[in-house]
């Protein structure tokens, strides 16, 4: 499968909602709609999707949150957010708590779409653990581990840590990373250095040696020194 086929969207507009559900429909895609936080949430958990496009001000449930917990959750699913909320915070919170793009509405929805299909791009790379030092990863699963610690990433981090392993110990650009991460359909440098903030935490904090290592002004490199 190269593209995604099963969207749920979580949306308390239901003309929003309807819009969604029925354009993408009509492009082959299955949709499973939920209308608050909780119930997107639960849906979320409870099934396999390929993507979720998931609105910030829900009801019962704020769109954060829900992200949040699903990332504690360990699923991977790759998350498209939707808001009126076009600060450069609210984007960068949003990346924050584990979403891999942010569409500002209004939108298009062949922008949509195509946003869609890039956050699953980026999805499963080939097989074939990865290893550098005491960290292992595993693109088929999208699953690190550091010293026998498991480690739960999304696809925008996922993405990052392949690529740094692949290439250890070579530098990788600032501007290669972001095309990795978000193609042709956005990304910046601030949200990029955010997700690797986040990885770090998760890689490299808890352990002794730092991998993860900024070129200050060019990129990032992964090697144990």
């Amino acid at each position: 499968m190269n593209q995604p086929r099963s969207v749920l969207l979580i949306e308390d507009q239901h003309d929003i909602a309807a819009n969604i559900w029925d354009f993408l429909e009509r492009r082959g895609y299955r949709i499973d709609h939920a209308a608050d936080g909780e119930a997107g949430l639960a849906a979320a958990l409870r099934g396999r999707f390929d993507v979720v496009v998931l609105d910030l001000g829900l009801p019962r449930l704020d769109g954060l949150e829900l992200c949040r917990r699903l990332r504690e959750s360990d699923r991977a699913t790759p998350i498209l957010m939707l808001t009126a909320r076009d600060t450069l915070d609210d984007k960068l919170r949003g990346f924050a708590e584990g979403a891999d793009d942010y569409l500002v509405k209004p939108f298009a929805m062949k922008e949509l779409e195509a946003r869609i299909r890039a956050v699953f791009r980026r999805g499963r790379p080939p097989d074939g653990s990865l290893v550098v030092a005491d960290l292992q990863y595993d693109p088929a699963t999208l699953r690190a581990t550091r010293q026998g610690v498991g480690v739960a990433l999304t696809r925008g981090q996922s993405v990052i840590l392949e690529l740094l392993m692949r290439r250890s110990p070579q530098v990788i650009t600032h501007a290669e990373l972001i095309s990795a991460v978000w193609g042709e359909e956005g990304g910046d440098q601030a949200a990029l250095h955010t997700h690797v903030y986040e990885l770090r935490k998760l890689v490299d904090k808890p352990f002794a040696q730092t991998l993860i290592h900024s070129v200050h002004g060019v990129g990032y490199r992964l090697e144990a020194r």
